[in-house]
């Protein structure tokens, strides 16, 4: 809101409209506002009118009281502050700058620094040989890297998703004032007010149709389900890291996460350790699936000229990326950077799956590997198995080859 307001000063004095002296006034008041410094007089809850009056009129009369300060004359909320404005377009541009800056500032540098984490530790382990698993049941096997690269590849999507849907947010609607038409606004006052909110920020918002970034919060809808895509992700990674740690001795147990030796996992039981931080990630991200759902909800508000659901959907959009930025960050930095595979535990379960059938189905027939696998389920081994096929041990070496089976090629 403060960029808004200096912005908007800053143009009605260029346009003629508004006293040098005023408008200089009202500039150094928003940026006291920009750096926080009246945060304290911003009392107005998110639960408001659904245009968000409540809040530009909270910052319109705390921007005039401090400009009256600093210029010794009566600076008026509406006749000066307000200029050229409405509610209706004002806060709505704001949740739009507000949500840019934060997922470019916060969001984004957090993906990369997951993205990283995973990589790294993918290409350090990428010779690890582990069972795979589908429907939680015994496959064939993976490598461990290729794990850790997968999760890695999905959240670089991610980074594409948003900065393509930061496009479409970067539209401002300022200049619309009341229901799009920009009446009571100068005609040049949209373009220059754009103009000086990008040398502000640093951005390139460009300006919106303002008809329909007015009456339409989508695409910080579409933003939020972007978001809400990270967390589903964010969830899954977390999940599988949960169960790859459980244990150590009557489950999984495949990996160790030595920092979290460092936090009590039970009040009752000593030395028991637990995955806390894949869990905070976990609710961190039914959080923002919530939210996501929620701002479905309120971009249903609103008929006509007007969406009713600014300040909530400005706030939850604000609400998610922190969340989703904590959250990335602190499982990257004290979760994937941290994680020891047990190569030894990981070679035993790859060897041990009923699944290598698979790899020996294109040598000896469906059929018959259909009957190994009923052998398997008596407790024979899978070596065992092939000797009683006639297949001798070099042969058994050569088609139990662990690491061939992690890679494209038919078995023969």
């Amino acid at each position: 809101m403060g960029v808004i307001k200096y912005s908007c000063a800053r143009t009605n004095v260029s346009l003629g409209l508004l006293d040098q002296k005023i408008g200089k006034a009202i500039e150094e008041a928003s940026v006291e506002l920009m750096e926080g410094r009246n945060d304290d007089k911003i009392i107005l809850d998110v639960f408001q009118t659904g245009s968000g009056t409540g809040l530009n009129m909270n910052v319109n009369e705390v921007i005039a009281e401090r400009a009256s300060q600093i210029s010794g004359v009566k600076v008026h909320p509406n006749d000066h502050v307000n200029l050229g404005q409405s509610s209706n377009d004002t806060v709505s541009t704001a949740i739009r700058i507000a949500a840019v800056k934060q997922v470019k500032d916060r969001l984004i540098p957090a993906l990369t620094e997951i993205v990283q984490a995973f990589r790294e530790i993918g290409e350090k382990y990428n010779h690890v040989i582990k069972a795979g698993r589908t429907h939680l049941r015994d496959a064939t096997p993976v490598t461990f890297g290729q794990e850790m690269l997968a999760y890695a590849d999905a959240f670089e999507h991610d980074i594409y998703l948003l900065n393509s849907v930061l496009s479409y947010v970067r539209e401002l609607p300022i200049g619309g004032t009341a229901v799009g038409t920009g009446m009571n606004s100068h005609p040049m006052f949209r373009e220059n007010v754009i103009r000086v909110i990008n040398e502000v920020t640093g951005d390139n918002f460009t300006l919106a149709y303002p008809f329909r970034a007015m009456r339409f919060l989508t695409d910080l809808l579409t933003l939020s389900g972007v978001m809400r895509t990270i967390a589903v992700e964010l969830y899954r990674v977390s999940q599988d890291f949960r169960l790859m740690f459980s244990g150590p001795f009557t489950a999984i147990g495949e990996i160790d996460l030595p920092t979290q030796e460092e936090i009590a996992g039970s009040s009752i039981m000593p030395g028991k350790t637990n995955p806390v931080s894949a869990e905070a990630s976990m609710l961190i991200s039914a959080q923002v699936v919530g939210l996501d759902q929620a701002n479905q909800f309120a971009s249903n508000l609103g008929e006509f000229e007007l969406a009713m659901g600014v300040p909530l959907i400005g706030n939850n959009v604000a609400v998610q990326c922190d969340l989703l930025s904590e959250g990335l960050s602190k499982f990257a930095r004290l979760v994937v950077k941290g994680v020891v595979p047990n190569e030894e535990r990981m070679r035993i379960y790859a060897e041990s799956s009923p699944a290598l059938i698979t790899a020996i189905s294109p040598i000896v027939g469906y059929d018959k590997a259909s009957k190994i696998g009923k052998m398997l389920a008596k407790g024979m081994s899978i070596r065992e198995a092939l000797k009683e096929l006639g297949f001798n041990d070099s042969s058994i070496d050569q088609i139990l080859d662990l690491n061939k089976l992690t890679k494209p090629g038919i078995q023969k």
